[in-house]
């Protein structure tokens, strides 16, 4: 069996440009799809995939450890977020071709269940980008909660932390505060919050006010309190708080993870799995994390594809906590890629097709084009003009 292309196909979301990746074989009938989703990147990364792909057409798509070192060995330059969402989205649809090849689900190949069913959360606004980033004001906020809880979930997340630089105005954590409130107040105890700080605090002092705020309402963890990379930082904020810290979305090599765990400093690390370079790779920083007594909590606000592999992932990975998704992205979500993502009980359920379990209907995907994304970044400016961290 022969790799012999390797194919983009591209779905506009509004938010994001959704990028599948098809990879073809010289079995009649066998192909396998992977996705490489990369915001604000979708040409760089159709691009990457371009480059990459003579490094693998000709070799046997079930040497997937082979495939992925042929083109992260090979390419002789660090790969990058780019590049290496490029190479997640082949080993994805390598994986779907063996599950396929073999007629078992890919969780069966990743280890076999651990569990019946996986937990898994949504953000404020049911993937409505604009309802995430732009819902600022408490009664707002507080009706998005509502919402959510109305159509079954269990746990969501929110991203309210306001633009900030090294210091954070009091008027600003006094905001947080009453969401927050307004948050917990909707949900009661039974729902789980996580508030995503999206990197936003330039200092561990500015980010430690915002986590003062929200500490009395009990979020289930914070995630990207400070900038990724800023592990001194990340240590400051662990040694003082007792909510848990998670991070891990914007890392991608393993050695990246590998000084996070360092520093004892998280309770939850968010590998995103078309990133970091597809399950095999999650599946490793997922066992290191294990060792030290670290959950995973994959990120996943992408597309249809990347939401069925976390959800193969998340069946066999012991230390799995819970899953973001973002199935309300688009209300033709399920239009464009058919699959096995069912919420139970606001729970997924275990897939049991073959492969990745999913058919992409790439007439309906060719009914949103490719366009450019939307720019909320601009609005990540301080009064007096300074750029900072959306």
């Amino acid at each position: 069996m022969k790799i012999t292309s390797v194919k983009t196909k591209v779905v506009n979301a509004e938010m994001r440009n959704w990028v599948f990746v098809k990879v073809e074989t010289d079995v009649p009938g066998l192909f396998g799809w992977g996705e490489a989703t990369l915001e604000w990147k979708t040409r760089a990364v159709v691009g990457a995939i371009d480059d990459l792909a003579p490094l693998i057409v000709g070799r046997d798509p079930r040497d997937i450890e082979q495939a992925v070192r042929a083109m992260t060995k090979q390419s002789f330059w660090r790969l990058g977020a780019v590049g290496m969402s490029a190479v997640s989205g082949v080993e994805l649809a390598l994986w779907d071709i063996l599950g396929k090849h073999l007629d078992v689900p890919v969780w069966r190949l990743l280890g076999g269940k651990v569990r019946d069913k996986v937990s898994v959360y949504t953000h404020l606004g049911m993937g409505d980008m604009r309802a995430v980033y732009e819902t600022t004001e408490v009664a707002a906020i507080a009706e998005r909660a509502h919402q959510v809880i109305e159509n079954g979930y269990r746990a969501f997340k929110a991203v309210f932390i306001p633009y900030t630089h090294y210091h954070a105005p009091l008027p600003e954590i006094d905001l947080v505060s009453r969401m927050m409130a307004a948050l917990r107040e909707a949900a009661g105890n039974a729902v789980e919050i996580m508030v995503d700080f999206h990197g936003r605090p330039a200092s561990a002092g500015a980010a430690q006010a915002y986590i003062d705020a929200i500490t009395p309402f009990r979020p289930m963890f914070i995630e990207e309190p400070v900038q990724p990379g800023d592990f001194n930082s990340l240590k400051r904020l662990a040694e003082k708080n007792r909510i848990p810290l998670a991070t891990g979305e914007r890392l991608i090599d393993r050695s990246e993870f590998e000084a996070l765990f360092g520093l004892n400093a998280v309770d939850i690390v968010q590998p995103d799995i078309c990133h970091c370079g597809g399950l095999l790779e999650a599946k490793k920083i997922a066992a290191r994390a294990e060792a030290i007594g670290v959950g995973v909590a994959p990120h996943n606000p992408l597309g249809p594809i990347a939401g069925v592999a976390a959800l193969h992932f998340a069946v066999s990975t012991p230390n799995h906590v819970i899953q973001e998704e973002m199935v309300g992205a688009v209300p033709w979500y399920f239009d464009v890629v058919q699959g096995p993502i069912k919420m139970v009980d606001g729970f997924w359920q275990v897939p049991e097709a073959p492969g990745l379990g999913v058919y992409v209907d790439e007439a309906e995907c060719d009914r949103h084009p490719y366009a450019r994304e939307v720019l909320h970044t601009q609005n990540a400016v301080m009064p007096d003009g300074t750029l900072v961290d959306w």
